[in-house]
């Protein structure tokens, strides 16, 4: 039994949910939601928004916890960078270098320990990292997020 299956069926997960405010009403994470998702894989980065685009509750879930989200890698800003950025949708050319083009809406910067050697536009990769929340601007590139995957590893598929 991995890890991750041992604490998703004994309940080890609780500990990032909030214990007070369970009600109906409130805004608190959901258990459920999030052990779902862990037990079915990746999670997909329109997971992470409500319509207004804030937060889901799986994203305030998620907070400082190990995840992994499949999507395509973005060509990159520029070379030899420790970071990449990961879409929904394979991108040709780099949408945040062509003033013409539109960004996608369903974006996720991801931040290795290393460098990225970038893969094929049309491959399908995995990401597995820390997620974070909160405002960060990258300081080499000046790319300004509110979400991203730390500590990051990514392999094909």
């Amino acid at each position: 039994m991995k890890r991750r299956e041992f604490l998703l069926n004994s309940g080890g997960f609780a500990a990032c949910v909030p214990a007070v405010g369970w009600a109906d009403t409130s805004p608190v994470p959901k258990l459920e939601a999030f052990q779902s998702k862990m037990k079915h894989g990746a999670f997909r980065i329109r997971d992470l928004y409500n319509r207004d685009q804030s937060f889901s509750d799986l994203a305030l879930a998620c907070e400082g916890q190990r995840v992994t989200f499949r999507g395509y890698m973005a060509p990159p800003i520029k070379e030899e960078l420790a970071f990449f950025v990961l879409t929904n949708i394979p991108m040709a050319v780099c949408p945040f270098c062509e003033p013409d083009l539109d960004w996608p809406n369903d974006i996720l910067p991801i931040y290795t320990n290393r460098i990225v050697w970038p893969l094929p536009f049309n491959v399908r990769i995995t990401a597995t990292g820390v997620f974070e929340t909160g405002a960060f601007t990258d300081e080499e590139t000046g790319f300004y997020s509110l979400a991203r995957l730390v500590d990051a590893t990514y392999r094909e598929g």
